[in-house]
């Protein structure tokens, strides 16, 4: 059955996504034309998020660049501070530990935003971490952290930075050279729109050297961003890249950077999406800090969130997502990103859920 996807991820995808993902395809182990086509829209993501930094699209979800700069960067006995708000947030400490790192938490209330004030009174008595970790937008929460500013801070300490933004790219503005960003995680299924399967990372030099300075190999293949290392020049890809799902990929870049109004617009929806929440009586979660992605509204007393969430699928053929580990059964999400993000589907959804919510 279709149903209106307005879930955190995945989202809608345009037709036109869909059908560069049907165009015929090569050898891309030996056409060297595809070769220039992964370079080009490499080159395209780095320039959308505004920095120098060389970018590689792997073939797996959002989780694998996870992993892979955390697989990257982490020796045994390295130690590395986890920036945690959030159920991602902390969750990048299962990556940092499975390779050997040793973890220091930089714990907030998760209803609040990461403070830079906070963070800078932290490394000032403690700052001995070959990198950190943090979250854009811990979809769980909807919680939106300023990593320009923290990632700034932690590179006045000499610390690398991680960054999973993966529910906040092409939603929320990032400037990775401006915010200093060692390595940026991006996802196809969130504000990107494109379908699942596929992560792609800008790495800095810095990055790179830290990589070419360990003492230890990478304890992956897959989930190893210095595979990928001069595939240009050799025209040669560590693995069979999935062509097809690289042809919508590059669909929906082109998409992003044909809309000059992408962060207006989101802007604009985010808001009207907590203001009628609020005006309806519901209570956002959080003090602070709502992503222009997704937000987050408690669930009413007296109700349970699968009850809503079924009704609005059943009823109105309208997919809403409930949320999980610390907030399950407390939590309902919309995802106003990326193609989700146009006022008929918003309104829609916020006028189903009034109906479902007063019956």
């Amino acid at each position: 059955m279709n149903y209106k996807l307005m879930t955190p991820g995945p989202t809608q995808v345009r037709e036109n996504v869909r059908l560069a993902r049907s165009l015929e395809c090569t050898n891309p182990d030996l056409d060297p034309g595809f070769v220039e086509f992964y370079h080009e829209t490499c080159q395209l993501i780095s320039r959308l998020l505004h920095t120098k930094n060389e970018a590689f699209i792997l073939d797996g979800e959002g989780i694998l660049g996870l992993e892979a700069a955390c697989a990257s960067l982490t020796e045994p006995g390295d130690q590395v501070l986890v920036l945690d708000n959030g159920i991602y947030g902390k969750g990048f400490a299962d990556f940092v530990t499975m390779y050997g790192g040793e973890v220091t938490y930089f714990s907030t209330p998760y209803d609040e935003a990461l403070s830079v004030d906070k963070l800078e009174a932290f490394l000032k008595e403690h700052h001995d971490f070959k990198y950190a970790t943090m979250v854009h937008c811990d979809t769980p929460s909807g919680m939106l952290n300023p990593v320009e500013q923290l990632s700034r801070l932690l590179h006045d300490y000499g610390i690398l930075t991680v960054v999973d933004s993966v529910s906040a790219m092409f939603g929320e503005p990032l400037d990775v050279d401006n915010g200093m960003i060692d390595i940026v995680c991006g996802g196809s299924q969130k504000a990107l729109s494109a379908p699942p399967g596929l992560t792609f990372v800008t790495v800095s030099d810095k990055a790179k050297e830290c990589m070419h300075s360990r003492k230890t190999k990478i304890a992956s293949f897959y989930a190893n961003i210095m595979v990928f290392e001069e595939y240009y020049e050799q025209k040669w890809f560590p693995y069979t890249m999935p062509i097809s799902d690289i042809y919508g990929l590059r669909q929906a870049l082109d998409n992003i950077a044909a809309d000059p109004q992408i962060y207006d617009r989101h802007a604009k929806l985010a808001k009207l999406t907590r203001d009628t929440l609020t005006e309806m009586g519901l209570q956002l979660y959080g003090k602070n800090g709502y992503a222009n992605t997704v937000t987050a509204f408690c669930v009413p007393e007296g109700f349970a969130a699968q009850d809503i969430l079924g009704r609005m699928l059943d009823k109105y053929g309208i997919m809403l997502a409930g949320s999980f580990d610390v907030f399950a059964g407390k939590l309902i999400r919309i995802g106003h990103m990326g193609e989700n993000a146009n006022e008929a589907d918003v309104m829609e959804t916020l006028q189903a859920l009034r109906q479902i919510l007063q019956a």
